[in-house]
C-alpha cells in the first residue's frame, strides 16, 4: 500500500470537499487546485467542512487509492496551519499517521472521544 518512508511527501487541502468525489473528482482537484501531480507518489488528504470524513488520494505507481474514514463521534483534528491562505499544506508521514489514529496534532494527545480497542 503506502511506502512509509521518510520520503513520502503528504498534503494536506486546506478547504473543505465534497466527499461525493471518489478517483476523477479528486484527481482534477490535486491538478487544477493544488497545482500538484496526483502521479506524483504523495498522498493528498480532504475532509469535509464538518472535520467527520476524511478520504486521502495515493498513486502507487499502477493505480489510483482512495482511501475514506468516517468518525462516528468527534472530529480529525485538522492541523490548525490547514487554516492558511494556501489551497494546501505540507505534513510529515508521522502526522498523517497521528491523524487518522485521532491523536490531536498539536498537543500530541488522543481526543476526549478516541478509545482505542
Amino acid at each position: 500500500m503506502f511506502h512509509s518512508s521518510a520520503n513520502l511527501k503528504v498534503y494536506v487541502a486546506t478547504l473543505p470537499c465534497d466527499m461525493r468525489k471518489s478517483f476523477d473528482g479528486l484527481y482534477a482537484i490535486v491538478q487544477g487546485k493544488l497545482e500538484a501531480s496526483p502521479q506524483s507518489g504523495a498522498l493528498f488528504v480532504f475532509f469535509n467542512k464538518k472535520a467527520t470524513l476524511m478520504k486521502t488520494l495515493y498513486w502507487d505507481g499502477t493505480g489510483l487509492w482512495v482511501l475514506a474514514k468516517r468518525l462516528e463521534k468527534g472530529t480529525f483534528s485538522i492541523p490548525s496551519s490547514a487554516k492558511s491562505k494556501g489551497e494546501k499544506i505540507s505534513i510529515t508521514p508521522e502526522a498523517y499517521q497521528l491523524l487518522v489514529q485521532g491523536v490531536e496534532l498539536k498537543d500530541g494527545m488522543t481526543r476526549a472521544w478516541f478509545e482505542a480497542p
